[in-house]
C-alpha cells in the first residue's frame, strides 16, 4: 500500500507518539527563510528529507544540489548539525533510531 503522507509527517508522527519535541518547517536562518523538514532547535539539530534520489528529483539535480549544499553549509555555519535521510528511510522509519542517539548524545 502506498503511504498517503508526505515523509516528514511521518516522522513527525512518529516523534509525537515518542513524546519528542520538535518543530516542522522551522526557520533556522536569519536572512535566507530556509527550513528545516524537522527540527529540534534547543538541540541545534535537524533531520532533512532529500526525495527523489532514485527518480531525480530536485535534491539530486543540477541547481537544486547546489542550493541544497549552500544551504546545509550555512547550516553548519549557525551551529547546526543536520542529518539527512532519502524518504524511503523516512517512512519506513528507519532513521528513527539513529536521530533518537544523536539526540541522546547532544
Amino acid at each position: 500500500m502506498k503511504n498517503f503522507l508526505p515523509a516528514p509527517e511521518v516522522l513527525a508522527l512518529a516523534l509525537k507518539d515518542l513524546k519528542i519535541p520538535f518543530e516542522r518547517e522551522f526557520v533556522f536562518h536569519p536572512t535566507r527563510g530556509w527550513r528545516f523538514d524537522v527540527a529540534f532547535p534547543k538541540k541545534f539539530l535537524a533531520v532533512e528529507v532529500e526525495g527523489g534520489a532514485r527518480s531525480g528529483g530536485r535534491h539530486t539535480r543540477g541547481q537544486g544540489f547546489i542550493d541544497d549544499i549552500e544551504k546545509y553549509n550555512a547550516a553548519l555555519e549557525l551551529g547546526w548539525r543536520v542529518l539527512r535521510y532519502p524518504t524511503e528511510q523516512v517512512v519506513t522509519l528507519e532513521c528513527l533510531p539513529q536521530i533518537r542517539r544523536v539526540l541522546e548524545c547532544l
